[in-house]
C-alpha cells in the first residue's frame, strides 16, 4: 500500500509504496485463462497499441537492451529458478529471483522495465523501529486523534497515531520507495531472508509504475485521507491485478518458488481492525476497478487513469470514473475560544470519504457488537456485510465497502477544533439525495444511541457518558442533502462550536425521550437483546465473529502465494470465524 508522510494514515510509512501482509488463504485457485498473456495479445481485455509482445527464449540474451518484454538480464520469463531447500536466499539467489520476476512482470504487464530495481531485506523489528512515531508534530497528532475519534474507530483515551503505527509496523511485508528507487522486503526476526515471489512481483510493478509515471509526482499524494486512498485505488489496484495474474500463472504453468513459511507479518500482533480495513480498501476495490478498466480499454485505459488518478474512494468503490461529487461549504462560526488547526489537512479539514464512513459503521458491529448498518439483522450479519462482496477476484477474497447507508456520499469536511485542553469537531457531509442524507443521519443516530444510555430526541444535543470510548455531547442536523455533526465535551460546547445550530440543550424543552421524526430508534439497536449480540458475541462456537476482533487467538501458521502471509489478519480470521481466504 502506498502512503504519503503528510497524511493521517500515512506518516509512518515514509513515502513508500507499501504492501500489507494480510493474505490468508489455503492456496491459489486460478481460472483457466487467468493471467494468461499470449505473446501477441493482451490476454483478457482488448488488444491495444500499447500492448508489447514478449520476446521468445531465443531472443533473450544477457546483452539485450531494455526494449524486450519478458527478458531481463538474459533471464526469460518461461525459465525457472530452483534453489532447493535453503535457509533463506543469498545475494546471488536473490538477484536471480529478481531477474526472473522482472521478466515475468514484464510479460504479464506487457511493458519493459527501464532499469534494474535494487531489492533489500529488513527485519520486522527494524522496520517497526524505523517507522514508529513518525507521525508529525504534536498538533498533527492531536488533530488526527479527532479524525479517528470522529469515525468512532479510535476511542477518546487511545492515541490514534500509536494505533496506526501498530497497523503499519505489524502488517507491512514490503515496500517500494520512489524516492530511493528500491524495494525493501520485511522479513521475520531471527530468520534468514526469504521472499514471497508474489510480494516481489507486486513491489516490482510499483517500481515499473515509478519508471513510467514518477510516483513522487504530487498527483500521487491525495490532499486528504479519502483522496489518498482514492489514488491508491489505481496504484495498488494495478499492482494487485498484475500480482493476481502472476500468481495464477504460477498455479497454471509456471514453476514458482513457494511462499516462505513463518509469520512474516506481525507475529500475532493485535491490530485496530477499523484502521486496517480502511487502508485495505484500495487493494480489493482498486483491483476490481483496474480489471474493469483493462477489460474495457486494455492497458491504455489503466495508463490513462494512472495519469489522472481517481479523486474519491466512491469512484473506486463503485468503479465509476464519472462519479459525481458535491461541494461542502462550512462557515467557521465557533465562539468562546474554539479554533481549528489551520495548518493541518486542507485549511484545517479532513475528508474521510465513503470508504472510511462505511468502516465506521461496520466497525461498531465487529468491536462493540452494535448492528448499525442493518438494525433488523444480527451483529453477525452486520459483520458479514463487509465480507460479502458481489464482485470477486480470481485469486483472493475481497471486501465490500458499499452499502445504502453510505452509497450516496458526495463530499465531507471534518474540522477538528481545540480550546485549551478541550477537543471537538464539526463534520459537514453532503449527499447525492435527501434520502441518502437521511439514511446516513439515521445510521449515525443509531450509533450514538448504541453507545449511549438514552433515547434520541430529535433536535436536541445528545450525551454519551464517560463509560463509553466516545464520551461527550453530539449535535446532529440534517438540512436537505446536508448532514452536519458537532461534537464537544459538553452540550454547551456543541453550541459554542455551532452557535447558529437549531439544537436544544438536553432537557431544555422537557425532553420526553421521543425522537421527533421516528428515526431515533437506537435503543433497539444496541446489544441488550438477543438479536444484537447476546448469542452472537461470545465466540463460544468459534464461528460468529463478534468478539470484537481482539486478536487473542493469534495462530501464525500457514503461508500463501501472494504478497504476504497469514499473520496480519489471522486474528481477524479467528474473530470472524471465516474459512481461509485472502485479502491484500
Amino acid at each position: 500500500m502506498r502512503r504519503a508522510p503528510t497524511l493521517p494514515i500515512a506518516a509512518a510509512v515514509v513515502a513508500a509504496v507499501v504492501i500489507l501482509c494480510v493474505a490468508f488463504t489455503a492456496g491459489v485457485a486460478a481460472a483457466p485463462d487467468a493471467g494468461a498473456v499470449p505473446a501477441a495479445s493482451a490476454g483478457n481485455g482488448p488488444v491495444t497499441s500499447d500492448a508489447v509482445p514478449s520476446a521468445s527464449a531465443a531472443e533473450c540474451d544477457p546483452g539485450d537492451g531494455t526494449e524486450l518484454v519478458g527478458c531481463w538480464n538474459g533471464t526469460h520469463y518461461e525459465e525457472s529458478v530452483d534453489f532447493g531447500e535453503t535457509d533463506g536466499l543469498n545475494e546471488t539467489q536473490l538477484a536471480a529471483l529478481t531477474d526472473l520476476t522482472m521478466a515475468r512482470v514484464e510479460h504479464v504487464r506487457q511493458r519493459p522495465f527501464k532499469q534494474d530495481v535494487p531489492v533489500e531485506t529488513v527485519t520486522r523489528s527494524e522496520y517497526a523501529n524505523d517507522t514508529a512515531s513518525g507521525n508529525g508534530s504534536e498538533a498533527f497528532r492531536r488533530w488526527n486523534d479527532q479524525v479517528w475519534e470522529a469515525l468512532f474507530v479510535v476511542g477518546d483515551d487511545t492515541d490514534a497515531n500509536d494505533e496506526i503505527d501498530s497497523v503499519f509496523g505489524g502488517a507491512v511485508s514490503g515496500f517500494y520507495s520512489p524516492s530511493q528507487d528500491r524495494i525493501v522486503i520485511v522479513v521475520p526476526d531471527g530468520e534468514s531472508p526469504d521472499i514471497d515471489p508474489s510480494t516481489l512481483a507486486h513491489e516490482l510493478l510499483h517500481a515499473m509504475q515509478d519508471q513510467y509515471h514518477d510516483l513522487t509526482d504530487p498527483r500521487y499524494v491525495g490532499a486528504t485521507q479519502d483522496g489518498d486512498l482514492a489514488v491508491d485505488g489505481i496504484i495498488e489496484g494495478e499492482a494487485v491485478h498484475v500480482e493476481e495474474r502472476y500468481a495464477a500463472r504460477c498455479a497454471d504453468n509456471w514453476t514458482c518458488a513457494d511462499a516462505p513459511e513463518g509469520d512474516g507479518g506481525g507475529g500475532g500482533a493485535e491490530f485496530n481492525f477499523g484502521i486496517l480495513q480502511t487502508v485495505l480498501q484500495p487493494y480489493g476495490d482498486g483491483a476490481l476497478y483496474v480489471r474493469e478498466l483493462r477489460d474495457e480499454g486494455g492497458w491504455a485505459a489503466v495508463n490513462e487513469t494512472m495519469n489522472d488518478p481517481p479523486d474519491s474512494t466512491a469512484e473506486v468503490i463503485h468503479r465509476n470514473p464519472d462519479y459525481e461529487e458535491g461541494n461542502v461549504t462550512l462557515e467557521d462560526t465557533a465562539t468562546e475560544g474554539w479554533e481549528t488547526y489551520s495548518d493541518q489537512g486542507v485549511d484545517g479539514a479532513e475528508t474521510t470519504g465513503e470508504a472510511s464512513m462505511f468502516v465506521m459503521f461496520w466497525y461498531q458491529s465487529l468491536e462493540y457488537e452494535y448492528p448499525i448498518l442493518d438494525p433488523s439483522a444480527s451483529v453477525r450479519e452486520n459483520v458479514q456485510i463487509h465480507l460479502d462482496a458481489e464482485a470477486e477476484l480470481e485469486t483472493r477474497g475481497t471486501y465490500n465497502y458499499a452499502h445504502p447507508v453510505t452509497d450516496g456520499w458526495a463530499d465531507d469536511e471534518l474540522y477538528p477544533y481545540r480550546n485549551g485542553d478541550r477537543d471537538g469537531y464539526v463534520w459537514a457531509t453532503e449527499w447525492q439525495t435527501e434520502a441518502d442524507a437521511a439514511a446516513f443521519r439515521d445510521a449515525y443516530v443509531r450509533m450514538l444511541t448504541a453507545h449511549g444510555d438514552d433515547e434520541y430526541a430529535d433536535g436536541t444535543v445528545y450525551e454519551i457518558d464517560d463509560e463509553s470510548d466516545f464520551p461527550g455531547a453530539y449535535g446532529v442536523e440534517r438540512d436537505g442533502t446536508s448532514v452536519t455533526i458537532t461534537h464537544a465535551p459538553s452540550p454547551a460546547g456543541v453550541l459554542e462550536l455551532r452557535p447558529d445550530a437549531d439544537l436544544a440543550l438536553p432537557d431544555a424543552d422537557g425532553d420526553d425521550g421521543s425522537d421527533g421524526d421516528g428515526t431515533g430508534d437506537g435503543t433497539d439497536d444496541n446489544s441488550s437483546d438477543g438479536d444484537s449480540g447476546t448469542d452472537d458475541g461470545d465466540g463460544s462456537d468459534g464461528d460468529d465473529g463478534t468478539d470484537g476482533g481482539s486478536g487473542s487467538d493469534g495462530d501464525t501458521e500457514g503461508s500463501t502465494p501472494g504478497f504476504g502471509v497469514a499473520a496480519a489478519l489471522v486474528a481477524l480470521a479467528a474473530a470472524l470465524g471465516l474459512f481461509a481466504r485472502r485479502a491484500a
